[in-house]
């Protein structure tokens, strides 16, 4: 599938980055990991004097749907497929560059949503075998970039999306996962999706720790052996020892400090309650 988004980006003369790093752009710390394909494009978004078309496939990880990771549409790291415009691309060429992908791919979607304040003008962007559904969430935002939108769905997955930043600029979205689901491909196992995430963001140079990405890289560890997985790499080893010790010290010191709150446990011990009372 990268294969042939890379040819069709090259038919229509659209150069391609790859970016394999969940690592967030320098001075960019409005996520944790990089989740959208467009964090490394937000300053050409907003420089008015920039003209210029781009497409990447970059490695995103997002930590909100975790208890979903394995279902099929919710992967933990997964590729975002992207095209971003701007002030170059209209949204028609946007709509129509990538029903050609998927037709080119093997996939028709069943339905589209347009944001109502849009129906009108976009309705008629699709091909008209394609149904158009009217849908006021249809507005797509990171906190400063952002716009009306149109939504790609087989059946009831969403495939993906066009937003039509500032008015002027096109930022596409595509969840390479995503469409190999629709296309029959079995999903990975809970386990592997999260060694996949692990790894991503050992990979982006991180430790375990407790605090933002290290925190975070601490809470997949853990979930991953609560979950019977383990993972060929001495950070696991050595966090499963560390929640080992951190567990036999608060048993040991629990009855001393009945009632005390998880705030006092972690500031005081560095031991977060979650971690030790349930195992």
């Amino acid at each position: 599938m990268i294969e042939e988004y890379r040819q069709h980006c090259l038919d229509a003369d659209i150069p391609l980055e790859l970016n394999t790093s969940v690592r967030p752009p320098e001075g960019d710390d409005s996520t944790l990991f990089i989740s959208a394909g467009m964090q490394r494009f937000k300053s050409l978004f907003a420089d008015t004097s920039y003209v210029g078309t781009v497409a990447n496939i970059q490695s995103c990880l997002r930590l909100n749907d975790l208890e979903e990771v394995g279902d099929g549409t919710h992967c933990l790291r997964f590729d975002m497929m992207g095209l971003f415009s701007f002030r170059q691309m209209a949204v028609g060429d946007g709509i129509a560059f990538w029903h050609a992908y998927l037709r080119r791919i093997g996939i028709t979607p069943t339905h589209v949503t347009v944001h109502p304040d849009r129906t009108a003008l976009w309705r008629d962007l699709h091909p008209a075998d394609i149904e158009v559904r009217p849908d006021p969430d249809c507005t797509w935002s990171d906190g400063g970039t952002g716009g009306y939108c149109t939504e790609f769905y087989v059946g009831d997955i969403e495939i993906g999306n066009i937003v039509n930043p500032r008015g002027d600029c096109l930022d596409v979205g595509f969840g390479l996962q995503r469409l190999e689901h629709v296309l029959g491909v079995p999903p990975p196992s809970a386990v592997d999706l999260l060694r996949e995430g692990i790894s991503a963001i050992l990979d982006a140079g991180y430790v375990p720790g407790n605090k933002a990405q290290g925190y975070a890289l601490r809470r997949l560890l853990r979930t991953l052996w609560r979950q019977g997985g383990t993972l060929d790499h001495p950070v696991f080893h050595a966090e499963r020892q560390r929640q080992e010790r951190l567990r036999a010290m608060y048993h040991r010191l629990a009855p001393r400090h009945p009632g005390m709150s998880a705030a006092w446990w972690f500031d005081t011990h560095g031991i977060v309650l979650a971690d030790v009372e349930d195992t």
